[in-house]
């Protein structure tokens, strides 16, 4: 069964590419663009398609198992049909779930792309119906995958909607700060900036602990909306050497 589906969704993948949308979306990923280009819009009802008639045959096990084999051709619409159909499945996710899910980014997610879109349609569920617990998040800042560290902040990200409090975030994200991944630096710098909007005096307060170690672009990132001249205070103090 688990096949068929596969080759299903390559054939209708490869019947919708489109050239065009291919050269649109290359410029935005410095690795190189692997896709198929379909429209979203054939893409979104394709998906729908298949989520309805697939509704008596498919469980949670089973879009796993098909997500496995999506994940390994790194093409970025099998990877999204992947995610979409496990959204599907939230109200059966377990810890187990995500920590198979965990799996995907040793051989499928590789790019900014299909993290920030694990991250909003499945990982913050996992978080939201206390299915896993911000500690148990945490242990994927150490991952060796940037892109599985970049998910921390990108979830969290998610969360702020849902009243994330700092006090729960900061703890969670100060185990990245001094990550050199740019990646996971606009990652938590995005965070930061949402959470400034409603808790300015403690984001700014936690940037200020930072500022003279933590990456630039962070920085950059967390104050983009904040006033060109109260933003200098958080630059960084320039070391002076010691004379000899």
């Amino acid at each position: 069964m688990i096949n068929s589906k596969l080759k299903e969704i390559r054939e209708f993948c490869e019947s919708n590419s489109d050239p065009e949308i291919i050269k649109k979306y290359s410029k935005y990923f410095k690795e190189g663009y692997n896709g198929y280009g379909i429209d979203q819009k054939i893409f979104e009802a394709q998906r729908d398609q298949w989520i309805a008639d697939w509704k008596n045959e498919m469980t949670l096990a089973s879009y796993l198992d098909l997500g496995d084999k999506l994940m390994q051709n790194g093409k970025l619409e099998e990877i999204s049909f992947a995610i979409v159909f496990l959204k599907s499945e939230r109200a059966n996710f377990t810890e187990n779930t995500f920590n198979r899910i965990g799996n995907w980014f040793k051989y499928g997610i590789s790019n900014w792309a299909t993290t920030d879109v694990l991250c909003m349609l499945v990982l913050s569920s996992f978080l939201i119906d206390n299915i896993i617990s911000f500690e148990k998040f945490k242990e994927w800042t150490k991952a060796e995958s940037e892109w599985q560290r970049r998910a921390v902040p990108v979830t969290l990200v998610e969360l702020i909607k849902h009243d994330l409090k700092p006090a729960v975030a900061l703890p969670v994200i100060e185990a990245l700060m001094l990550d050199d991944s740019q990646y996971v630096q606009k990652g938590i710098g995005t965070l930061l900036r949402g959470l400034w909007k409603k808790y300015p005096q403690i984001i700014e307060d936690f940037l200020l602990k930072w500022k003279d170690e933590c990456g630039r672009v962070i920085v950059q990132y967390a104050t983009e909306k904040m006033d060109k001249e109260y933003r200098k205070k958080f630059r960084r103090v320039k070391k002076i050497a010691a004379k000899a």
